[in-house]
């Protein structure tokens, strides 16, 4: 008997509110890259402007790090249900894992060279490699080892970061690369296909370089941890047995979280600051906004109001791909050609704008199919590579 994805009937619901508006969120702060050169400058003294300051700020403190930990907790989740599935029907969950996680790799490398630089499936799917091997543990185990092996090298680093502030405090200061800057506009506001090419490559490598990589897996891979310790546990399906434990859960991740995305605010504007607000800081508010979904999720009619963010969630893959394709045809030259020249509030309201339309379209397309397209293509090339 072969291992298939989890079908329609299956699925989970609160998974896929859930995941479908961690796409909303991932997709706002994404937008800011598909239309300025995110990745070279000060956004504090780049969205510093009396048009721009407000928006950046709300991004900062209540999007910026805090959606992409929910969607790694919810990919670490649907890996440790098809690991269960696995073993309730006692099939090779190992092979099937690695085919899906080897055609998701692939996906990730097409999308980060030809379409977006800021792809995450590539990482999603090494650190997948990792977590196959450590499903066998238990949920309790994992959900434990998840947060050990999350804090204790962010803690380390923060206390790094501040004793290098002490030291030296232009260790930890925003610099501008003017000329980044400048190639950035020039290439994907002008230039040909080639010249864009050659710029989203230098952009990759920037974010993708052999430190930045294993800095993005040491935050990855216990969010999956934690994710698929809460599904072994079945704690997604047992929301409402749980009311009073996620209401307390709510209350203290939200009120630390907050309390650190803002530490650039009330601290210091530099990387020490930043580095807390955005590793440690947006977890927590990200698992602030899981357990509040949950508990509004206990309520019945949430389940009708839901319907559509649990279908935009069903075809996660699709709608993510879909965002890179949209917002760079919008913003670079082969398209509109508009980098650069938006406000950080338009190309907000542009994101809110497409992800409408995504949610209409997800609705109409599970209307007369089981699956996403890429989600079906995906299915396809796995099954296969036997």
């Amino acid at each position: 008997m072969s291992l298939q994805p989890i079908d329609s009937q299956q699925r989970m619901h609160n998974l896929d509110v859930i995941r479908g508006f961690s796409l909303l969120g991932i997709f706002i702060v994404n937008m800011i890259s598909f239309h300025s050169p995110f990745y070279y400058y000060d956004p504090y003294s780049w969205w510093g402007d009396s048009i721009n300051r407000p928006t950046y700020w709300w991004i900062d403190v209540f999007v910026q790090a805090s959606f992409y930990p929910i969607f790694a907790m919810m990919f670490g989740a649907g890996l440790a249900i098809q690991f269960m599935r696995a073993s309730e029907k006692d099939t090779n969950f190992t092979s099937f894992a690695i085919k899906r996680l080897i055609v998701l790799l692939g996906i990730g490398i097409v999308h980060a060279f030809l379409v977006w630089s800021g792809d995450i499936l590539i990482t999603y799917a090494v650190t997948g490699f990792i977590l196959i091997w450590m499903l066998k543990l238990s949920g309790r185990m994992l959900l434990i080892l998840g947060f050990i092996v999350y804090l204790l090298p962010q803690g380390l680093l923060t206390g790094i970061m501040f004793l290098a502030a002490m030291v030296d405090p232009t260790s930890v200061t925003y610099f501008s690369s003017v000329q980044d800057i400048e190639s950035s506009v020039a290439n994907y506001g002008n230039g040909t296909f080639t010249q864009i090419f050659g710029q989203r490559l230098n952009d990759w490598q920037h974010g993708n370089n052999a430190a930045g990589f294993i800095s993005i897996m040491i935050v990855i891979l216990p969010l999956m941890m934690i994710g698929a310790g809460a599904a072994k546990l079945r704690l997604f399906q047992r929301a409402s047995e749980k009311k009073a434990m996620l209401g307390i859960l709510t209350v203290l991740f939200l009120g630390a979280g907050l309390a650190l995305k803002t530490a650039p605010y009330w601290g210091e504007q530099n990387l020490t600051y930043v580095f807390t607000q955005d590793y440690v800081g947006g977890p927590l508010v990200g698992m602030g906004y899981m357990t509040l979904l949950l508990l509004v999720m206990t309520a019945p009619v949430s389940v009708k109001l839901l319907q559509p963010l649990a279908k935009t969630g069903r075809m996660a893959l699709t709608t993510y791909l879909t965002q890179s394709v949209i917002g760079t045809l919008i913003f670079y030259n082969y398209g509109f050609g508009l980098y650069g020249e938006v406000t950080l509030a338009t190309g907000t309201l542009i994101a809110l704008g497409v992800f409408v339309m995504q949610v209409i379209f997800a609705e109409l397309w599970l209307s007369k199919f089981s699956q996403g397209p890429v989600e079906r293509l995906w299915r396809k090339l796995s099954d296969s590579r036997k």
